[in-house]
């Protein structure tokens, strides 16, 4: 039923259980950097979060207030809805296993309040692999309960390839796509965007800013393998200023390519894997960028930074927690990573 190789299969728990640092690791960018110095008069801001879901967290999360205080400073966040919004699960043995994707739209409401997002800035993302873990009526019930909380979208066909929102003075284009699925094709089609390669600058139209959401590359890998920086490249090519990639679980390195910056990996930011996940898969990024809203430079990146933190287990919830409140040996082992990972430059 789902479209990943064999090989991809059989290392998905070896993977999982000790997340790979193999791979590439040339060409990367600092995890910080200032494009435009002095900067512009006028900016925006975007924020972009990692995967969100309710397999390891029966309750809303606790949350650093620095964490929540650089949320709440963006005009607009968008992260990818990793789990169907439902109230009674019909994949019921998957769900309580954690192959199956979960959350209400209560605990979904109460998350997003103890962030710090406001779901009228709040964009989700639907292209992903587990979106259709609760069947086609999961799907639409995750449709309809997003819409009652207010929230925009991203990644379905309803949606179309490319959105436009206006964030201040600016337009941007958000688009979304998943290059994989655990349902079968035919449920798919008609529903989720899976087209990496449509015309982008024709489907974005007159937008300041296009930036793309995918759901790409191999699970619990640190750096990208050459077939997604090589789709990454595709994507600069057709116009795409920014894109925030999903999927792997993990925290991957930031690349510019041109005048494109491509965060490939956020990793989690509500853990989507096992409530006793090893401590490399913890670590998340949120990517906060600052757009020009000058009238000589519109859509313009002025800064973008990658801030690490790291989700520990409370209980029945998660805490998340910056780099910089951790202690003792899990914060030398995180450094390390992030070392290994983003050169903390």
């Amino acid at each position: 039923m789902s479209n990943y190789p064999l090989s991809y299969k059989l290392s998905w728990l070896p993977r999982f259980l000790k997340p790979s640092l193999g791979g590439d690791t040339g060409g990367f960018a600092d995890m910080a950097e200032t494009l435009i110095d002095p900067p512009p008069a006028r900016t925006v801001r975007l924020a972009f979060v990692g995967d969100i879901s309710a397999v390891a967290n029966s309750s809303a999360p606790a949350c650093d207030p620095a964490i929540a205080a650089l949320l709440g400073s963006a005009d607009l966040v968008v992260g990818n809805c990793e789990s169907p919004i439902v109230e009674r699960p019909s994949a019921v043995l998957g769900t309580m296993l954690g192959t199956h994707h979960a959350m209400t739209e209560r605990f979904l409401a109460e998350a997003l309040a103890a962030v710090g997002i406001a779901r009228e800035k709040l964009v989700l993302s639907l292209a992903n692999n587990h979106v259709l873990d609760q069947g086609i009526a999961g799907f639409d019930e995750t449709v309809a309960a997003l819409k009652r909380l207010g929230i925009r979208t991203i990644g379905t066909v309803e949606d179309g390839p490319v959105t436009r929102f206006d964030v201040g003075p600016l337009s941007v284009g958000l688009a979304a796509f998943t290059l994989w699925r655990n349902a079968d094709a035919e449920a798919f089609a008609g529903r989720v965007l899976m087209d990496s390669d449509p015309d982008w600058a024709r489907e974005a139209g007159d937008v300041d800013l296009l930036c793309v959401v995918p759901h790409w590359d191999w699970e619990f890998r640190h750096f990208p393998r050459d077939e997604t920086r090589a789709l990454a490249r595709r994507l600069a090519a057709q116009g795409v200023g920014l894109i925030a990639g999903h999927h792997a679980h993990v925290v991957q390195p930031v690349e510019r390519i041109g005048g494109t910056v491509v965060a490939y990996g956020l990793g989690d930011f509500l853990g989507t894997a096992f409530a006793r996940q090893p401590w490399p898969g913890r670590i998340g990024g949120i990517l906060v960028v600052d757009i020009s809203a000058d009238a000589g430079t519109p859509g313009a990146i002025v800064r973008y930074g990658l801030h690490p933190f790291v989700r520990l287990r409370a209980g029945d919830h998660e805490r998340l927690v910056v780099v910089e409140g951790l202690g003792g040996v899990l914060r030398r082992k995180v450094m390390g990573r992030l070392d290994a990972v983003l050169g903390r430059r």
